[in-house]
């Protein structure tokens, strides 16, 4: 009879889980967009950006037995925030690498002038937004970029 019990209770852990696990994709799976944003402005980087949503969900992942609410935009954000600024402590000397975007060298459809004004605007958004503390570009990014799915930002064009 231990047997019969022990494979129940083996079978609610896993039910247990995959009712957590669906629990945890509902609320965190819709804001990867919004964490990619935040993550690439603070870090200026596309793939340490990658890195660093990707240790944000393990850790929020981690952590989900604690979530309480329904706001689980402004908590992940928020660990995507600190993971971020903790890359950037532990990675000062390769966050000064500049990173090279294709785009901006491989011309387009648009006429010379307007693809030249264009890219223009866009190094001087950059630039701008690139000079800001931290604290500041994380500012913009909060309040530029509320809901990626009604309001996409193409963060190549920063």
């Amino acid at each position: 009879m231990p047997a019969r019990e022990d494979a129940h209770v083996c079978a609610n852990a896993d039910m247990s889980t995959a009712n957590t696990r669906a629990d945890f994709e509902k609320h965190f799976l819709p804001h990867l967009d919004a964490a990619y944003n935040l993550a690439r402005l603070l870090t200026r980087n596309a793939h340490d950006a990658e890195d660093v949503v990707q240790e944000s969900y393990l850790r929020a992942w981690r952590a989900f037995s604690s979530f309480r609410g329904e706001a689980s935009r402004p908590w992940f954000l928020t660990i995507v925030r600190n993971t971020s600024f903790t890359w950037l402590r532990d990675n000062r000397s390769r966050a000064d690498h500049t990173e090279y975007h294709e785009e901006l060298h491989v011309s387009g459809g648009a006429t010379p002038e307007a693809e030249s004004l264009g890219h223009e605007r866009a190094r001087a958004v950059e630039q701008c937004v690139q000079e800001l503390p931290a604290d500041f570009r994380e500012a913009i990014v909060l309040r530029e970029m509320r809901d990626p799915r009604t309001d996409p930002v193409d963060l190549q064009s920063l």
